[in-house]
């Protein structure tokens, strides 16, 4: 008998920096689905039993007031005593994004602003991903701007949370622009000056084997440079080290996968861990949700992705598989 499978992108509506979470049995994921009409919601929300069959549940942010007609990025959920903590930024196209928090009572929202700016101190942050270590402690780690150093551009932070709306003292930087690759666009103009831009984002951390592997994306999207790469720690703040590398180590453009990245990494239901991502199609008329999974090798993970031939859909115990 052929085994069920899967091809990409696993969901056919736009769906980009795709954020999975798993609660009591299933899947809910959270993506940038473009800014809210007036008096509409942002954040399309989807549900899943398995990883590959997605229902979408409507939009999970009530806008705040005052910031009608900005554009919310990137949001990821954490699930804390009871209460699901939705954190994203809100700014204007790429301009002054901050990083906010909104709450709810179900996984499917309606998620509501608390009114806190988790990142006032800085002109540019996004991507923000909380964590949860082993002890219990929380971290929220994300991209912000860097002027100075050798590379300047967007790179990676963390700072531990108080509580889940507000941070430890100033942020930590942990992974700056290291190599060529991660080059976003030469001769930008940037905060009154000109700057050859580097960039590195989309922050996930997850713990195995007893270390820290903080998954990003660097470089720029619409290049064959840009691909999701990762550093590994002995603690959430770091320091971190990157494995020598002539480009992204995990996902790469190649001309039938544009701009693979903003990743998470989910466990399945089979028990394995599944690399979640965004890509464009050729034609670049949108980033879809795309899955592969994820394999822990002695020299670090490694997936087969951007893949875009049919894949083993992952198996959900007691009931087989469930077809594509």
């Amino acid at each position: 008998m052929t085994e069920p499978t899967y091809t990409n992108p696993i969901y056919a509506g736009y769906f980009a920096d795709p954020f999975v979470l798993e609660h009591e049995g299933m899947y809910y994921a959270y993506g940038t689905s473009g800014r809210p009409t007036l008096g509409g919601r942002a954040f399309e929300v989807l549900r899943s039993p398995d990883l590959v069959s997605w229902t979408s549940l409507g939009s999970a942010l009530e806008p705040p007031e005052g910031l009608h007609g900005r554009d919310f990025w990137a949001p990821e959920v954490a699930f804390h005593n009871g209460i699901f903590y939705l954190y994203y930024s809100a700014g204007v196209e790429d301009k002054g994004h901050q990083i906010r928090v909104a709450s709810s009572k179900g996984p499917e929202g309606p998620f509501r602003d608390l009114g806190f700016v988790l990142t006032g101190d800085d002109p540019f942050t996004i991507d923000a991903h909380p964590f949860r270590d082993d002890d219990g402690r929380w971290y929220l780690f994300f991209a912000r701007d860097f002027l100075d150093g050798e590379r300047v551009g967007t790179a990676l932070a963390v700072a531990p949370l108080v509580d889940m709306v507000r941070l430890e003292g100033p942020p930590r930087t942990v992974l700056r622009a290291t190599a060529d690759w991660q080059i976003f666009r030469r001769s930008r103009e940037m905060y009154g000056a000109v700057y050859d831009w580097y960039t590195l984002e989309g922050p996930f951390v997850r713990k195995h084997g007893g270390r820290y592997y903080l998954f990003y994306s660097g470089g720029a999207w619409e290049e064959p440079n840009y691909g999701v790469s990762y550093a590994v720690a002995e603690s959430p703040l770091g320091p971190y080290a990157e494995p020598r590398s002539d480009g992204p180590t995990l996902l790469r453009s190649y001309p039938r996968v544009v701009g693979p990245g903003h990743n998470s990494v989910i466990r399945g239901p089979d028990g394995e861990d599944y690399l979640v991502y965004h890509a464009w199609d050729p034609q670049k008329t949108g980033r879809r949700m795309c899955l592969d999974r994820l394999v822990w090798t002695s020299e670090g993970p490694r997936t087969v992705g951007p893949s875009t031939t049919p894949q083993p859909a992952p198996q959900v115990p007691g009931r087989g598989r469930f077809m594509s």
